[in-house]
C-alpha cells in the first residue's frame, strides 16, 4: 500500500488526445496525484507533449517507463489491441494500472490480465470514467428506488461521427470497431443499471471493412426477463447520440449525455404524466475517476470498474460480435 503522505506518481504510455483530459489536466485538480513521466512511440513528440504540459520525465520507450522505479502507477491510453501486453508488463513491474476502455480485445485476454494483477498484488482498473460521476449514482437510485415501478426495459445508445477511414478505431488488428470503441459504454451502463449480466439475443452490424463494424445494434435479455437494447456507431445516419432510457411499469428515466455529463446532460424522470428534471454540475468524470483511483491505491476505497467488471463487459461484447456473424476481437486477422 502506498504511503499516504505523498502523491500518487503516474506515468503515461502514449500521447493520445485523451491523455490531457483524463490525467494531465485532471491531476491539477487532484492533489493526491502527479503525472511525472511519459513515453510515446515518437520520442520527439513525447518530449514536446511533456514540455507543453509540465511533465518532468520522458522515457524513450514504453518498457523504460513501466520499469521506472519512481512510478507507482501507469495510465494506458494505447490502441485496444495493445492494452493487454502493456498492462501485463506494467503489473509485472509492480505498477498499478489504469487502462482505457475496453480493458482488452476480448474476455479471455482480460482474464489473463486479471490473473497477473492478482499475482502481483496490484490494481487493474478499466477507465470507465462516467461510472464515478454523481449522475450515474443518481440514475442507479432512481432505477432502484421504486418510483418507476417494475423495470421492464433498458436501452443505451452512443453514436459519434468518426469520418477518418484510416483511424486506428477502424483497424481489426488493433481490436477496433464501433462496439469496442463506443458500444462498450452502452453495454456497461445497462449492466450497471440492471445489476445483472445479460444474454445477447440478436445483433446486427454494418461494416467499415472486413470484420470491422461501423454500426451495431443488439438485443439483450436479463435473467429476470427484463429486456435491453444497445445501439452504437462510428459512422451512420445517426451523427451523434448519447442517451440511456430505463422503462418501468409506472414511469421512465431518460438521460441524455450520461457518458460525458460535464459537457452536456439532461436528466428526466417521467412518472404519471409529470416530468422532473435534475442537474449535476461540478467536477468532471475524469476528476472523480482519478481521485477514486488514488484512494483505491491507498486502500481507502474499492473501484467499481475492476478487472472482474471488465471481463463481464467483454463477455457481452464478444457475444455481440458472435451473434452478428463477426469474429470477436483478438482472433487471427481476417486478412
Amino acid at each position: 500500500m502506498m504511503e499516504r503522505d505523498r502523491p500518487l506518481r503516474i506515468g503515461v504510455l502514449g500521447a493520445a488526445r485523451i491523455v490531457k483530459m483524463a490525467v494531465v489536466r485532471t491531476a491539477r485538480a487532484v492533489q493526491e496525484v502527479r503525472v511525472v513521466a511519459l513515453a510515446a512511440r515518437d520520442p520527439a513528440r513525447a518530449r514536446a507533449f511533456a514540455q507543453r504540459h509540465g511533465i518532468p520525465r520522458v522515457h524513450d520507450t514504453y518498457d523504460a517507463l513501466v520499469r521506472d522505479p519512481e512510478l507507482d502507477a501507469v495510465y494506458i491510453p494505447l490502441p485496444n489491441g495493445l492494452h493487454a501486453e502493456w498492462s501485463i508488463r506494467a503489473l509485472q513491474a509492480g505498477k498499478h494500472v489504469l487502462c482505457e476502455k475496453p480493458l482488452a480485445a476480448n474476455a479471455e485476454e482480460a482474464r489473463r490480465m486479471a490473473k497477473v494483477a492478482a499475482d502481483s498484488g496490484r490494481l487493474l482498473i478499466e477507465a470507465f470514467h462516467y461510472r464515478y460521476h454523481p449522475l450515474l449514482a443518481r440514475m442507479q437510485e432512481v432505477v432502484e428506488g421504486g418510483e418507476l415501478g417494475t423495470i421492464r426495459h433498458l436501452e443505451a445508445q452512443f453514436c459519434v461521427p468518426l469520418l477518418e477511414p484510416g483511424n486506428i478505431r477502424y483497424r481489426y488488428d488493433l481490436a477496433g470497431g464501433a462496439t469496442m470503441d463506443v458500444g462498450c459504454y452502452a453495454v456497461n451502463i445497462l449492466r450497471c443499471l440492471a445489476r445483472a449480466e445479460p444474454e445477447v439475443i440478436a445483433a446486427r452490424s454494418r461494416l467499415a471493412s472486413a470484420q470491422v463494424d461501423r454500426y451495431m445494434e443488439a438485443d439483450l435479455r436479463f435473467p429476470d426477463g427484463r429486456t435491453g437494447r444497445i445501439v452504437c456507431s462510428l459512422f451512420s445516419r445517426i451523427l451523434f447520440r448519447s442517451r440511456a432510457v430505463v422503462r418501468g411499469d409506472r414511469g421512465e428515466l431518460r438521460v441524455s449525455g450520461p457518458f460525458h455529463p460535464q459537457l452536456y446532460h439532461r436528466f428526466e424522470v417521467c412518472v404519471g404524466g409529470a416530468v422532473r428534471t435534475e442537474r449535476f454540475p461540478g467536477e468532471t468524470t475524469f476528476t472523480h475517476q482519478l481521485r477514486a483511483f488514488a484512494k483505491a491505491v491507498r486502500g481507502e476505497a474499492v473501484m467499481a470498474t475492476d478487472a472482474a467488471d471488465a471481463i463481464a463487459n467483454l463477455r457481452v461484447i464478444d457475444a455481440i460480435y458472435e451473434k452478428s456473424g463477426l469474429k470477436r476481437r483478438g482472433m487471427p486477422s481476417p486478412g
